[in-house]
């Protein structure tokens, strides 16, 4: 960065900038990386940097910021350490506050899944030391103390400090209690002088107190006599402390080798965190300033609604700046304290601050361009000491910034060619713009000269903007108008400020025809500019508007979404917690039947055995203890049941359940018939049975029956009719294999041509070779389904066949 560059960035106030983004630092160190930021000058960089506090930015509305309040720089306590130097407590504090900052930036980026992000880079190379941090953190109380938990012979040290402490201070409590040593002593107290303890004794009776005398008072009528009786223990004290010492060295020695050791991580995290700290330091000042991400394009510079950042927010006026694309200079005039040199920085300063990482003021959409030096030439600066007028002063600038103009280059000048005959200065001050625009430069240039507005309008590549005049309220309203030339406004100010009408007239006389309706035509194009920008901030207001609901609708989407996949998660899982555990009571059940099975066959050898006839009592036994843990299955698969079938499948509908609908059992999954309708209780007829069920069991299986007479159809019903009837039960106990399977085998092509959907086959307990007879039979039937009875129907004693 030239002289120049860092000289026109104070003209532009960019270090005061710094320092406000400075404030937002958690760190020193951070505070001071901020004030030492400066512009890049790569398109590309500028961007990355951009989008970081952008990332930042997000992060930080989701889930707070970071904690790298604790960040200091250890460059010089790392280096220390490896030198070989013992660091002290408050050196070593510091590198546990790193490490600290460097565990809750870890702890930060894991604790929420997220999108990955421009940061993760940092985040990664942060590595930590948890045990580091927890040694220095168990072993320093403070900047000048070391803990007694920092090793086991300091703690061993201290307590018998402490205890002979307590040893001195009971002996000299004697001594200074005693009726005889009272009289002696000036007063009954014990104090400390050159770390011994001692009693304070008149003067008088020094020779009636044996012992060592530490000091004497300023008026010498006090000596502090350290008695004879703690002479020993207090040799012993100084002698722990000094080992307390050596310990606390060995302590601070081993933490300093650690240090040393793990010196080039605790490098890298330090600089990262100072890094994260800034990153998300201009991320709450953009948020701070209301900022927004501006686009980075290549020479082109579009700022809407821009406001000064140093300007308080209840008195700055937005305006836009154009510069760049079609045109090349913009040439911006009006009147004094009209707001020309607050664009003018404005322009320059958000392209710093920009080119910086900062986010800027002004409404989305905005564009900037990223220059190699921004060059300005603004202010009064005129010298006594080398004797430089106002003129000179800023030629001397106008020179050195023709020096260093490229084509990546951003010039600005204030009053260009200001101070000197205004014809040869406005000469000068085209010449200037012309040069500028010859070396592909970008510049903005406030004037007062007519000849400039002229050159403006008849040069191609440069363009006119005025800052906008009340004529009304005589002040300016700080608007730029880019496009429209600005007026004097002389003759309107004078007149409302009182001038005569005669003055006034005699004036107007002397302008030319041409220039009365050149100001006349730049009224009316003020005007034209005034509405279409009023215009168009209605329309900005309104597309805000229209973001800010779409916005609102994609978080409220976000949000209802988020919402569904937890409860349909929770759904999940709560599911599969019902069917584990019935997995496991199954499993359970089914090894106490096995154990069951076991128990009767011991039972059945035993009894032959003995020859006994009793075999009757056993059966009915284990029949009575399966029934029970068949019924605890069932229950099982009612769990399972209860927690799936849906909910109110008839609820909110129009439709009733009215007799003759055909409904289906949601619990078997078969169709049944509507009999009849009982409150919430209907009757049904499900093939051959009928059966009674809540109407939350049950769902619809077909539209319900139009209101108009009904078609006319057979319904076969099946019961237990009297003998002589087809019965939906096929009692088989009692035959051969052969005769159950023959049986069987013609009671089920009869049960299909009778249309039945839905038989039982009872074949009993016993010893189970009839039922594995029919399992056989209906196995190789492809027309059919079976499964043993539940609870109430039989259980295991009876199959349920259904017909296809």
């Amino acid at each position: 960065m030239t002289p120049l560059f860092q000289k026109s960035l104070n003209t532009l106030e960019f270090p005061q900038v710094l320092r406000l983004l400075s404030k937002e630092a958690q760190s020193q160190p951070g505070a001071s990386a901020c004030l030492a930021l400066l512009p890049k000058t790569d398109p590309e960089d500028v961007r990355e940097l951009l989008t970081e506090t952008e990332d930042a930015g997000v992060q930080t509305r989701v889930r707070g910021i970071p904690d790298l309040g604790g960040v200091t720089d250890i460059r010089e306590t790392v280096q220390r350490a490896r030198l070989s130097g013992t660091l002290s407590c408050a050196e070593l504090l510091a590198v546990r506050n790193v490490l600290y900052a460097a565990s809750s930036a870890i702890a930060w980026i894991e604790r929420d899944s997220a999108e990955a992000t421009s940061l993760d880079g940092y985040f990664l190379q942060v590595s930590g030391n948890k045990f580091l941090e927890q040694r220095i953190g168990n072993s320093i109380l403070s900047e000048d103390a070391v803990a007694d938990s920092a090793s086991p012979d300091l703690r061993d040290i201290r307590r018998k400090i402490l205890a002979a402490g307590e040893n001195v201070r009971r002996t000299l409590n004697k001594i200074i209690s005693s009726p005889t040593q009272q009289k002696h002593l000036r007063e009954p107290i014990i104090t400390v002088k050159n770390d011994r303890f001692v009693v304070p004794v008149k003067q008088e009776s020094r020779g009636q107190l044996p012992g060592i005398i530490h000091e004497v008072s300023s008026s010498g009528a006090t000596v502090f006599v350290e008695p004879m009786s703690v002479v020993e223990i207090n040799n012993e004290i100084r002698t722990l402390k000094s080992k307390e010492q050596d310990e606390i060295e060995r302590i601070l020695a081993e933490l300093t080798a650690e240090v040393a050791e793990h010196g080039e991580s605790l490098l890298t995290d330090c600089a990262i965190l100072i890094q994260l700290d800034v990153i998300f330091a201009k991320a709450r000042f953009s948020e701070r300033l209301n900022a927004s991400c501006p686009e980075v394009t290549d020479g082109e510079i579009a700022l809407y609604r821009c406001r000064h950042p140093l300007i308080p927010s209840s008195v700055v006026v937005p305006t836009d700046i154009l510069l760049g694309g079609d045109f090349a200079a913009l040439i911006i005039t009006g009147p004094n304290t009209g707001g020309k040199t607050v664009a003018l920085k404005t322009l320059g300063l958000f392209c710093a601050m920009a080119a910086a990482g900062l986010h800027i003021p002004c409404s989305s959409g905005s564009r900037i361009a990223v220059f190699e030096r921004i060059l300005a030439d603004i202010g009064d600066e005129q010298s006594i000491e080398q004797s430089l007028s106002t003129f000179s002063s800023h030629m001397v600038n106008i020179v050195s910034i023709l020096g260093e103009l490229d084509y990546r280059t951003l010039a600005l000048f204030d009053e260009l060619g200001a101070g000197t005959d205004p014809q040869e200065g406005a000469a000068l001050a085209i010449a200037i713009i012309e040069e500028t625009k010859a070396r592909g430069a970008l510049l903005a240039v406030t004037t007062h000269y007519s000849e400039l507005k002229t050159y403006a309008l008849e040069t191609p590549g440069a363009i006119n903007a005025s800052c906008e005049f009340d004529t009304e309220t005589l002040r300016p309203t700080y608007r730029l108008l880019v496009g429209v030339p600005g007026r004097s406004n002389a003759f309107s100010i004078s007149k409302r400020l009182g001038l005569p009408d005669t003055i006034l007239d005699k004036a107007q006389s002397l302008i030319s025809q041409e220039t009365h309706e050149f100001e006349a035509a730049v009224g009316k194009l003020a005007e034209i500019s005034r509405i279409a920008e009023d215009n168009r901030e209605a329309s900005e207001e309104l597309r805000k508007n229209a973001e800010r609901d779409s916005r609102l609708a994609a978080k409220m989407r976000r949000d209802y979404e988020t919402k569904t996949e937890k409860f349909e998660k929770a759904a999940r899982e709560k599911a599969q917690r019902i069917i584990e555990d019935a997995r496991a009571q199954a499993d359970e059940i089914f090894d106490e039947l096995k154990q069951l099975r076991h128990e009767l066959e011991e039972e059945k050898d035993a009894l032959r055995l003995r020859g006994a006839s009793d075999e009757g009592s056993g059966h009915e036994e284990y029949n009575n203890r399966k029934s029970g843990i068949l019924r605890r299955l069932g229950e099982a698969e009612d769990g399972i049941y209860a927690s799936t079938r849906p909910q109110g499948e008839n609820r909110g509908k129009k439709e009733k359940i009215r007799p003759g609908d055909r409904v289906e059992l949601l619990k078997y999954g078969t169709e049944a018939d509507v009999v009849a309708v009982n409150g919430r209780k209907l009757e049904l007829n499900a093939g051959a049975m009928r059966v009674t069920a809540d109407v939350s069991e049950v769902r619809l299986a077909a539209p319900p029956q139009s209101k108009k007479e009904p078609e006319k159809k057979v319904t076969v019903t099946v019961t237990r009719a009297p003998s002589g009837t087809f019965n939906s039960e096929l009692d088989l106990r009692g035959k051969t294999t052969d005769d159950a399977v023959a049986l069987l085998e013609k009671y089920i092509d009869e049960a299909k041509l009778r249309n039945l959907t839905s038989v039982t086959i009872i074949h009993g307990k016993g010893t189970g070779a009839v039922r594995r007879a029919v399992t056989e039979h209906l196995k190789a039937d492809r027309t059919v389904r079976f499964r043993l009875g539940r609870f109430g129907e039989g259980e295991d004693g009876v199959t349920v066949v259904e017909l296809k």
